[in-house]
């Protein structure tokens, strides 16, 4: 697979929606660390991408990308990263290959000597002939991912496509499968591999001639493209916990300049990669869903560390484990700095205060059913008919400050003394921006 190829577009894509085509071609390369003509080479082949899902759009290349990327606003089957895994971001010559092994499977099981027939006798004479090894390296991949099986019987083996449940169900069943699917796929996380699955039973239950209308009864609005797009490394990521093995990978923070650097390829054009490349152990991944953001706590050379998922690029696992006692004792340590973390903040415990007043003249107090909804552990100490007080020990105020913020005037912040200065203050400067002109 284009392991780089698929990177550099997930980090592509994510500008794209982020800047919304404010940046200019040079200024959109050198965010990315590469060059103007491999800018216009990858505009291209996400074009091409979006012509083939989308037909209809042939006789208007010249829109702009963004804008064909919004093409069904409501639909929910166009995530940013399924575009990606629907383009696949593999070489011609494999998306060729797989397509011609599934199609072959669908109607009966083969041995991998009749599958490299069919492949030798069906490819386009301007692709390599694959051999046995590159065969087997597919029917494995896809065996892995849940596409085929392989039958049970003597050698040589047999692979088919496995859609047994499909084909066992009604189509009434199918339509109650695919609602199920829907809404989880939607409304749950992670959902990348949901969205497949319902894509998967969409088309069965149109190949039935069942009504478009019937098969989608649901409409969503998604706003977090980047918790889709960060959706490619969490599976990775979770295949290393489970296995204790440390990842390596080309780490760009938020604060830094640039969010994706090329491999260095041709020895004419080195240069050094603005990102950094860091070795650690992955402990635990967090979803922050305020802000839709991915987080990676693991153990390196410092101790434990803390990445934005949406960082990280080119990673690879390694091949050694740790031992079970050891990964224990590390995920029982980091499992006690962040006993207090509002989110994953590993700073001092402090105790805030903050006094919330109720709503006026509404008949429901939603102030105080969010409070305990989203308020962690903290708790309500005292109250009264027009307010209450909730105390809550974090660890560090940083990442409690935004929910607090988001109360607007009917939170007041009472202790520490540094928060709350810092509340007023960020409150004046607020006001100021609506002061006349």
């Amino acid at each position: 697979m284009a392991k780089e190829s698929f990177d550099k577009e997930i980090q592509f894509l994510r500008m794209l929606v982020l800047t919304s085509g404010a940046f200019s071609r040079q200024q959109f390369a050198e965010r990315l660390g590469i060059s103007v003509h491999t800018f216009d080479k990858t505009i291209r082949r996400l074009k091409e991408v979006v012509s083939s899902l989308h037909q209809q759009l042939l006789k208007e290349q010249s829109r702009e990308l963004s804008e064909t990327l919004h093409y069904r606003y409501y639909e929910s089957n166009d995530p940013l990263l399924l575009f990606l895994y629907r383009a696949k971001s593999v070489k011609e010559s494999e998306g060729q290959r797989i397509s011609l092994l599934i199609a072959a499977m669908n109607s009966q099981a083969l041995t991998v000597t009749e599958l490299m027939d069919m492949c030798c006798g069906k490819l386009s004479s301007e692709l390599p002939i694959p051999d046995e090894k590159t065969i087997r390296s597919d029917l494995k991949y896809l065996e892995e991912t849940g596409v085929i099986k392989k039958e049970p019987g003597p050698r040589p083996y047999r692979y088919r496509i496995q859609d047994d449940l499909i084909r066992c169900l009604s189509d009434d069943e199918r339509l109650d499968l695919y609602d199920f699917v829907d809404v989880m796929a939607n409304t749950q996380i992670p959902s990348v591999q949901g969205y497949l699955l319902r894509d998967g039973i969409k088309k069965q239950l149109l190949r039935n001639q069942l009504d478009q209308q019937a098969v989608e009864p649901f409409l969503y609005k998604y706003h977090y493209y980047s918790r889709i797009l960060d959706e490619a490394h969490l599976f990775k990521l979770l295949h290393a916990i489970r296995n204790r093995r440390s990842v390596r990978f080309l780490y760009f923070s938020p604060k830094s300049e640039k969010s994706y650097s090329s491999q260095n390829t041709n020895p004419l054009f080195e240069r050094d990669p603005a990102g950094k490349v860091h070795k650690t152990l992955p402990l635990k991944i967090v979803y922050d869903h305020q802000y839709g953001r991915w987080y990676l706590l693991s153990h390196g050379r410092e101790g434990i560390r803390k990445y934005r998922m949406e960082g990280i690029t080119q990673m690879v696992e390694e091949d050694k484990s740790v031992d079970e006692a050891t990964y224990e004792a590390m995920a029982t340590a980091l499992t006690a700095h962040i006993r207090h973390s509002w989110l994953i903040d590993t700073g001092k415990p402090v105790t805030v205060r903050a006094r919330f007043y109720n709503p006026e003249g509404s008949e429901s107090n939603f102030v105080k059913e969010r409070v305990i909804l989203q308020g962690q552990w903290g708790h309500i100490v005292q109250e009264d008919v027009h307010s209450f007080l909730y105390e809550i020990t974090v660890n560090g105020t940083t990442e409690i400050k935004p929910w607090l913020r988001s109360f607007g005037s009917s939170c007041e912040v009472l202790e520490p003394v540094q928060l709350r200065q810092e509340m007023i203050a960020e409150w004046k400067e607020l006001q100021s921006y609506y002061e006349s002109v």
